[in-house]
């Protein structure tokens, strides 16, 4: 096929509500021809949602922001910031499918009410469903969409979006809160129907590894400016832009090298590590630079270490009522056994639905199991702490940085035997460990970007060295450069102070980096332990093969 379903032209985006002003988006030009696909890659902060929002025509609702250029969609020429002409293409040529579907889809309707209101007759619904390759599209149709899994809801988003026959689909991360198995259907599913339906894809993604299977071409995003635009083999083989050069080397595969800190030298890892060591800022990076950097260099120094393990689940098992009685009961854990180790670290992978966060929440004291043993050996430090995936959600939003540490030092048995001077002192230490300034002391959680906000959930939890730290998809939500520097605070620390930790995880690439020993669990039980080095030869269940193929290099 030839011209272009879409086009951006000359597209400048300033939000004046913000103060400062702030320019989003800064003179971005691009074009996608119907039946291909076209990434928008880059980090949180670099224009490339709002470019989606314009392509959508949705500035138009948002309150003072102010545009020049234009879109074109399906031959017709509109302004981003006036909603004349929008209503005749938004949710017609264009649709979108959006990272959370469940804010997209109605609470209150059936699946087969919301379709029908786009398909207006049963059949072509249950069609759709049939198209999207949900398995008994029936009960789907029946269902809210609380009753589905993300990646049911998912594909129900993806057949309203393809129900109104489209000339432009708007991907806007579409399977960053997926498990990886669930991404790699949820990708196929979108490039076949591309294939089969010939409408352009505008993926906006920070998931570098998607983009490079997804698309055809990509376009690289910083500042609100396109800094690389050019075929998918080109960006990922040749990459001319040095911004793209850090980018692809934060990415992490299958066979990083796990004993060395990933990606390129960062200041805040580097800060950090002259934090733990001592030694200057400049032979750190010179190190990293030279690959000779190891974890093993800031490990804590020998010292006698109770033998019983940091943490052990023996027979636990764990069931959730669906209804009344006995029989409405859906049984998540099955006898689970598992054990971390002194000073080591255990990743725990498995896809949606497996069981791995109920374990970890069974582990920090969140749920009690059903029947079995869960044993903490507390000498080691202070309690049990969690570093959750959404640090925003888990951090009083009305306390300051410095309130939110030191709430965390007045309840351990150690802090609070401290003066406030000393409680002080040790958040200021905390905070250099994971290398904050210390203005951030005095701000509150919603004044930070993401990777902030998660460092500062690191430094809560380690401001007293836990007994055991619990990690729960720490990574997932964030860009690439930004989970590389969390993934390397995280592993520093736990090298520097000792840490026993359990990091739960549904991506096999990230579990590899952090972890010494990778245990797969599927339908509530662990079902392969293999030693993260040698994680791609000895894991030989069909269900961890299948996780290991689902990895996008």
């Amino acid at each position: 096929m030839t011209g272009r379903a879409l086009a951006v032209e000359q597209l400048t985006v300033r939000y004046t509500a913000r103060r400062p002003e702030t320019v989003a988006v800064d003179e971005v030009s691009l074009s996608v021809a119907p039946g291909q696909c076209l990434g928008l890659v880059g980090e949180s902060g670099s224009g490339k949602s709002t470019i989606g929002l314009a392509v959508q025509g949705l500035l138009t609702r948002l309150p003072g922001v102010i545009t020049d250029g234009r879109v074109v969609v399906a031959g017709r020429a509109l302004d981003p910031s006036a909603e004349a002409g929008w209503s005749a293409i938004r949710g017609h040529h264009v649709t979108t499918v959006f990272q959370d579907p469940m804010s997209s889809l109605d609470p209150t309707m059936t699946i087969g009410r919301q379709l029908h209101l786009v398909t207006r007759d049963k059949a072509a619904s249950r069609q759709w469903l049939d198209d999207v390759e949900i398995r008994h599209p029936d009960s789907v149709l029946r269902s809210f969409p609380h009753q589905l899994s993300g990646g049911m809801r998912q594909r129900v988003m993806i057949a309203l979006a393809l129900a109104r026959k489209p000339s432009v689909l708007v991907a806007d991360e579409p399977t960053t809160a997926l498990d990886v198995s669930v991404q790699a259907q949820i990708l196929k599913l979108l490039d076949r129907e591309r294939e089969r339906l010939g409408f352009a894809v505008l993926f906006v993604t920070h998931d570098l590894g998607v983009a490079r299977w997804m698309c055809d071409d990509v376009a690289v995003m910083r500042r609100g400016r396109i800094i690389e635009s050019a075929p998918v083999a080109t960006v990922f083989e040749r990459p001319q832009a040095d911004y793209t050069r850090r980018l692809l080397g934060s990415r992490l595969t299958l066979t990083t090298d796990r004993a060395r800190p990933v990606g390129q030298p960062e200041s805040t890892v580097v800060a950090a590590m002259v934090e733990a060591s001592g030694v200057p800022a400049e032979e750190l990076t010179r190190r990293w630079e030279s690959g000779g950097l190891n974890w093993a260099g800031f490990a804590v120094a020998a010292s006698p270490q109770p033998r019983t393990p940091a943490l052990e689940l023996a027979k636990v098992t764990k069931s959730f009522a669906t209804g009344f009685g006995r029989r409405h009961r859906k049984e998540v854990l099955r006898g689970v056994d598992l054990v971390v180790g002194p000073c080591e670290s255990v990743a725990l992978v498995g896809e949606s639905g497996s069981g791995k966060s109920t374990m970890l929440r069974i582990a920090a004291g969140l749920e009690r199991c059903d029947s079995g043993d869960v044993v903490v050996d507390r000498r080691r430090g202070e309690g049990v702490q969690v570093i959750f995936q959404d640090a925003g959600s888990s951090l009083t939003p009305w306390l300051t940085v410095r309130s939110l540490l030191l709430e965390r030092v007045r309840n351990t048995r150690t802090g609070a035997a401290l003066d406030r001077p000393a409680q002080e002192r040790t958040v200021a230490e905390a905070l250099e460990r994971v290398a904050l300034p210390r203005q951030v002391l005095d701000v509150k959680p919603a004044e930070l970007s993401g990777g902030q906000r998660q460092r500062v959930a690191i430094a809560r939890a380690i401001v007293v060295p836990p007994a055991l730290l619990l990690c729960d998809e720490p990574t997932s939500a964030l860009d690439v450069s930004v989970a590389s520097t969390v993934l390397n605070l995280l592993n520093l620390l736990r090298h520097d102070l000792g840490l026993p930790l359990l990091f739960v995880t549904h991506d096999l690439a990230a579990a590899r980096v952090i972890a010494d020993r990778v245990d797969v669990i599927s339908d509530g039980d662990i079902i392969e332990s293999v030693d993260a080095d040698l994680l791609s030869d000895r894991m030989t269940s069909d269900y961890g093969r299948r996780l290991l193929d689902a990895v996008l290099a």
